[in-house]
Parts: structure tokens; sequence; C-alpha cells
């Protein structure tokens, strides 16, 4: 068999989660395939002067006389796609990666391309973000004077089977370009939590943890569940931005000025303030401070038997309110004029069961709900412990904290339903029966509870975290990516348990490099989590790296080494249970046996 050598221009392409597509309906992506190839990529090969050498199921490999042609022909058939795909839901859309080499191949006889060249073109696409196309070094200087195109420098990057480096570049057209501009989560994450948000149009504030003035430590919990009440009825008010307290408390006892938290949180004003409790009195110390003149805005000292904490509380609103002028909704003046019924002795309880759910372990679990039930022994209606005895059920359930697991979610499923027929105006209820309903398989009643409780609470962060986690579960992670971005907003220095998120919606749309930057970024503020480990070692699988793969699998059962697929398969209220394999599948392409 003749063979010859020469330089050419390669292009490698193939289709993103082909596998997931096709075992959804093999037959549909199929037909919309062959479509594709006769009426838009064929076509459009040909104008530019390319030869298709040949195909691989989903895989093209293809010639062309020059990188300019190669590059024309790819931007062109990545942003038809943008329109082609434009409407349909992501489980549906069909991308491309596509690399591309101006390298050293050998011709066969039957005009097969063999070679580096060709190697190290399929290389790129291997690690192509979808919508994208990766041009090696030698590519880039052919076009870099001849084409204005906005190109990304990845550095050197090691290729699979390559000898040496080869300096990538990445070129963002089409799905790429759209999505980047359309989700800045996957920015701010990049980014990390300290960089700095911005500040919204509407009146923005952050509530800072209250000092402890009562002269015991073991006070603290009270104060702190002073400032979390007053965040939580700020966080009902529509027109306000409320940083939520994960964010707002970082700054606990810290030595900084109120105008660089105001910066660092991404908002213009800031309260502050105090608590001492003695005996049965109370006294509240508040001041409102507008960060960009440094000025007060509002002060007040409250003088108050306990029994009239909430009506401390709801002054303090109101007066914000007023100072900063919001419009408020008839419903948010109606909650604003609600009286609570208040048994201070039953409201320490629930704010000592709070503190412990915050530990999010199994032994503050237990201790959550025992304290939330010795509440409600006191004040059988005090309904936020029963959404967070309910609550606690749940998480027993996710972590197999108990038992018996599935009665645990039956138990927090009717919990919870009894918490929000108490009270169908307090958003905690609505947030703890979503919860039960998404890992009840229930995703279409959970996404309305959720829709109800930010209807009460715009600006609560569990609730939006709560959304983005039922949106990936039901099929739709770029309306996750979008969800995940509106919490981060409001969260700044977001929990690391986000970026896992952020990493599943990722995944979900096959995009496996960001969604490996976020699990990176995870593990190292955790680097406990077994579940970033496992998922890291399915984009591994995908993107063709079997041995990082197994690494990261190694990791995940040495942290954990009752880690198990089964119960996972069992358990995660995937819609389309075809989006739990393609995880799987990822282990199995690294030739893992799960």
């Amino acid at each position: 068999m003749s063979e010859m050598r020469k330089i050419a221009a390669i292009l490698v392409a193939d289709v993103v989660g082909y596998s997931r597509l096709a075992g959804a309906d093999e037959d549909r992506i199929l037909a919309r395939l062959r479509a594709l190839r006769s009426d838009l990529i064929d076509p459009t090969i040909a104008v530019h002067n390319g030869r298709i050498v040949k195909r691989t199921g989903d895989g093209s490999l293809i010639e062309f006389r020059s990188v300019v042609d190669a590059v024309r022909c790819a931007i062109e058939v990545q942003n038809s796609m943008v329109e082609r795909n434009a409407g349909l839901p992501p489980d549906r859309r069909i991308e491309f990666r596509v690399g591309i080499h101006l390298g050293d191949v050998v011709e066969e006889s039957d005009g097969d391309l063999m070679g580096d060249g060709v190697n190290i073109a399929a290389r790129l696409e291997g690690i192509c973000e979808p919508g994208c196309i990766c041009l090696s070094e030698q590519a880039y200087w052919q076009v870099k004077a001849r084409l204005d195109l906005a190109i990304d420098d990845r550095g050197a990057v090691q290729l699979k089977n390559i000898a040496d480096p080869v300096r990538v570049y990445s070129l963002q057209v089409g799905i790429a370009a759209q999505a980047k501009s359309a989700t800045p989560a996957e920015t701010r994450a990049a980014a990390g939590p300290s960089a700095l948000p911005p500040v919204p149009d509407n009146p923005s504030i952050a509530v800072l943890a209250f000092n402890n003035m009562s002269g015991d430590a073991e006070q603290e919990y009270f104060s702190d569940g002073i400032s979390e009440d007053i965040i939580t009825d700020l966080s009902r008010l529509s027109e306000l931005h409320v940083i939520a307290r994960n964010s707002s408390f970082v700054y606990k006892k810290a030595a900084v000025s109120v105008p660089d938290v105001a910066k660092a949180l991404g908002v213009r004003y800031v309260l502050e303030g105090s608590v001492r409790k003695a005996g049965n009195r109370v006294r509240v110390t508040a001041q409102l401070i507008d960060s960009s003149s440094g000025g007060h805005v509002w002060a007040n000292r409250f003088d108050r038997d306990l029994t009239d904490i909430f009506a401390v509380q709801d002054e303090i609103t109101q007066e914000i309110v007023a100072a900063l002028r919001l419009k408020l909704t008839v419903s948010e003046q109606a909650q604003l004029a609600r009286e609570r019924a208040v048994n201070v002795e039953a409201y320490e309880f629930f704010l000592r069961s709070r503190e412990q759910s915050l530990t999010c372990t199994r032994t503050g679990n237990i201790a959550a709900r025992n304290l939330a039930g010795a509440a409600i022994a006191l004040d059988p209606r005090f309904e936020a412990a029963h959404a967070l005895i309910a609550f606690t059920h749940v998480l027993d359930y996710i972590n197999a904290w108990s038992t018996d697991p599935e009665h645990s979610l039956r138990t927090g499923l009717e919990l919870a339903q009894q918490a929000v027929g108490m009270d169908e105006e307090q958003p905690d209820g609505h947030f703890a029966l979503g919860m039960a309903c998404m890992w009840s398989r229930d995703l279409d009643r959970a996404r309305a509870e959720v829709q109800r409780g930010l209807a009460l609470s715009p600006n609560s962060i569990d609730l939006l975290m709560l959304m983005a986690h039922i949106q990936i579960f039901s099929g739709d992670p770029a309306s996750a990516l979008e969800t995940l971005d509106a919490s981060m907003l409001l969260d700044p220095h977001y929990p690391e348990v986000l970026l896992q998120f952020l990493a599943d919606a990722r995944f979900s749309l096959g995009d496996y490099e960001q969604a490996m930057i976020a699990l990176e970024q995870r593990l190292e503020r955790n680097p406990q989590s077994e579940t970033a480990q496992a998922l890291l070692a399915s984009c591994y699988g995908h993107l063709g790296r079997p041995e990082e793969s197994r690494r990261a699998w190694e990791q995940a059962l040495q942290l954990n080494p009752t880690f198990s697929i089964e119960r996972r398969r069992r358990v995660l209220p995937f819609r389309n249970p075809v989006d739990f394999e393609h995880r799987v599948e990822g282990l199995r392409k690294a030739g893992l046996t799960v």
C-alpha cells in the first residue's frame, strides 16, 4: 500500500454528549444528525474547500487546503447551530466540539489520513468546550492576522499520548459564546467568593451579626438569632436586595470598616447592632449606615421585656423600610403588620435548634431535632420549628443517617405538609416541603412549593439553591445556571456545595471542562467531598483521561468506602434516568467497574 507524507490542515469534530442523546432517543438523534450533515455541514465543508476523510458515528475527520478555510467552516457551522438549537430544551440540543491543527500527516492510498497531525487535532477536540473551536499553536498563527477573532490563550497543555505539550487557543463561538454571556455564574465561581460583586440598582443591604453584649459567650446564639431573623424579615421585601447570612456573618468580630464590608458584599447599606439580654429584659441597638457617605441613615435603641423581642424585630424592619423609602406590595404590608405570638422559652429553644442545624453533621442534626421538639412542646403552633424538624428527617434520608432512610423521608414529607398547613405565609415551610417533594421524586410539586416560597421571600438563598437543584434533576441545567447566578449575587461568600451544583449543571450540558473547574474549586475548599471526586472521575472519563479518572475515583472511595453508585442511582431524583447513567458512563469509559 503506497502512502504520501504532507502538511495538512486537519479538523476533527464530534457531537457533545452523543451517547446520552442517543440513549434518550437514538432514532431521533440519528435522523437529526443526518439532516444536519445533508443541509448544513457537508455543503459548508464543500464551500470552504474541505474533504471529508472519514466519519466514525458522531465524529468527523476533515482535511482543508488551509487553516483559514477550516476555521471559517467551523465558525459558520457553530453559529448556525445557535439558530437551530434556539427554543430546544438542553437535553435535545446538538452541540459540536471542534479541534483544528496544522501538521504532518500520512495519506494512505485510500485517502485516509494518519499520523501526529490527526492525533493532535483529535486531542484538541477532546478538550474543547461545547460550541467552541480549539486551535493548536501552529494553526493559530495561520489565522491570527487574517481573521478578526477573539481567542483565549489556554497555555501549554499536555495532550493524551502526545509527547510534547501543545499550546492551545480556544475560539468561543456559537453555543459557547451565547452561554458565556448568558451565565455569569461561571465567571463568579471562577473568580471565587472573594471577587467583588456588582452593586445592584435597587436598594441593597447587608445585616452584620449583632454583637453579643450579655457578658456570657453562651448567649451568642441569641444575638446571632436576632440578626438572622432580621435578615429573614428583610428578605421578604421584593424591592430590597438582601445579602445572605452566610456572607454577612463572615465579618463577625472582624476588624473591618463598614465601607470595606459594603464593597466586598456589593451593597450600599449596612445594618449593625448589638444585643444585651439580662433576665427578662433585652436591649437591642441598631444603626443603618450608608456606605457611600459613611453617615447614619437611621439608629435606635430598644429597651424591652424579653416577650417583646418579635416586636423589636418588626420595628427595626419597619424603620429600615421607612428610611430607604421602599415601596411595599399589599402582601408585604400585610406581612409587616402581622402580630407574632411568642413564647420566649420556645423561641430560645428554636434559635439553639437552628444553630445546631447549621453544623450539617449527624450529631448536629439530632440536636437540632431535639431542640426544635422542645420548642414545640412549649408552643405546639410554632410553624418554623415544625418545618425545621421536617428538614432534619429529610437530611437523615439524604445522608443515610437513620436506620430506615425511606421512613425518614416519609416522615419529613408528612411533617413538612403539616408545617405548611399551619401557616401558608411562612417560606420555611415551603422550603421543607419542596425539599421533601424533590427527594420523593415529585419534582413538579417541589418546584411549585419553591416558587410559592420565593414569592414570599424573594431573597431566600435556601429557596434559590433548592430551585437550582430541582432544575438540575428536572433536566433543565441551563436554568439552574441562571438561578445559581442569582444566588451568588445574594451570597458572595457562597457555600462550597454551590460549586457542586454548578458542576452538575455544566456536566448535564456536556461541558466537562467547566464542570471540572467547579469541582476542583470545591475540593480546594472541602478536600473531603467524595461526591466532588466521583463526578470529577466521570468528567475525566468523558474527556478520555482514564488514569486521572481512576485516581479521582480511588480518592472518592478512600474518603467514603461505602460510596455506592447503586444507592445514588436509587436516591438521586433525576426525572430522566439517562441523566444519571450519563455520569456512570464517564466512569465506564475510564475502564472502571461500577
